[in-house]
């Protein structure tokens, strides 16, 4: 049975509006802006991947062979596809189900109230509906809230977003998303300093490249699709930032790509998705590979995530330590600011598997 909902996306160059809701049921095709081609279609069966979790509290306890053994799976893990799993997080699960119920508070109000916060074109906050505007085809079956936040103590960029864009009645949403990014925030320099240690860095190099970081906080809803074996909820990508923390709700969806095949993530309550982005894929000098992911719709419930994006200071340099350069290794991409590559994947291309080679590539001809 279909969960009631009032979701609205809306295909480019049409004069009505797709309501995913039981009208939709008794049409028989989907909008062809949304229907991937054959050699992207999704995989809506796919093996389950197998990873052990990594448990937090043993890598902070510092106990040096729990550390070791840690700091060696998130390594191999992170060399081979760039994506682990995170538990004993010590994030609060009342938090967690308070983010996820505001997540259905945005996306069930009318279309007109969530436009109130619609995203600009070549801008990453605001509220999209499947990207219309900026793609015309390929389109992912989802709505998102993108908003930023910045570490700096001083700020409440979070809570002054919602009250400023929406009003007194959403100081209770901005404020609680304050508190989760914060709690991101902090869970994020922690990995940090163990993808540090995984890479026989310091455990201080890159926490303190991120402890001013500008991050960016995304609330996803998949609606349920009537074709989902035709659409996806994103296309296959690499995130263009440096780390992705997920929490999924119990609805699958996320599938990564490893060994030359798809596979599905089931969720787990008490566990953090966590992958590598291109900006520390940069960072480590491709040692770290950035995962290469993606969603499927299904045609019965809502799936809903919450995506934390670690980034570094807009204007700081991303510069490979010099431990990780070496003859054997030699430097990969050129320096370049986070501002500069997410202007590039705003405005000059859309993300997928290539991004940071092709921002290699155009910043080199940029700079000649």
């Amino acid at each position: 049975m279909l969960i009631p909902h009032s979701s609205v996306l809306v295909a480019p160059q049409t004069t009505t509006p797709i309501h995913l809701d039981a009208p939709l049921l008794n049409h028989s095709n989907i909008p062809s802006e949304f229907v991937w081609p054959d050699n992207e279609k999704p995989c809506l069966q796919p093996p389950s991947l197998k990873i052990p979790p990594i448990d937090m509290k043993s890598f902070l306890s510092r106990d040096p062979q729990a550390v070791e053994a840690i700091c060696a799976e998130v390594s191999e893990a992170c060399k081979k596809h760039g994506f682990f799993l995170v538990v004993n997080h010590g994030v609060d699960k009342k938090l967690l189900e308070r983010a996820h119920k505001l997540i259905d508070t945005f996306f069930c109000m009318e279309l007109p109230e969530k436009q109130q916060l619609q995203r600009k074109l070549g801008e990453h906050c605001g509220y999209a509906n499947s990207f219309i505007g900026r793609f015309s085809s390929k389109l992912p079956w989802k709505e998102t809230l993108s908003f930023h936040y910045s570490n700096d103590k001083s700020t409440r960029t979070v809570e002054d977003y919602f009250l400023t864009s929406m009003g007194e009645d959403y100081r209770e949403f901005g404020s609680m998303f304050q508190e989760y990014c914060e709690v991101m925030s902090k869970l994020s320099l922690e990995i940090m300093e163990l993808l540090g240690m995984s890479l026989g860095v310091s455990r201080e190099c890159f926490r303190d490249f991120f402890e001013d970081n500008e991050s960016v906080m995304r609330l996803n809803y998949y609606p349920p699709c009537l074709k989902p074996e035709l659409a996806l909820g994103t296309g296959p990508h690499c995130d263009p930032t440096s780390l992705t923390v997920l929490h999924q709700d119990q609805v699958e969806g996320l599938q990564v790509f490893v060994d030359g095949r798809w596979y599905s993530v089931a969720p787990k309550e008490d566990a953090f998705v966590v992958n590598i982005g291109d900006t520390f894929m940069a960072l480590s000098n491709g040692i770290f590979k950035s995962c290469l992911h993606r969603a499927v719709v299904n045609n019965q419930v809502v799936r809903k995530s919450l995506a934390f994006f670690l980034c570094p200071n807009k204007d700081k340099v991303v510069s490979t330590p010099k431990e990780l350069v070496t003859a054997e290794n030699p430097k990969k991409y050129p320096d370049f600011t986070w501002r500069t590559l997410l202007e590039f994947t705003q405005k000059h291309y859309r993300s997928d598997e290539e991004t940071l080679d092709a921002f290699s590539k155009w910043l080199l001809e940029e700079n000649k």
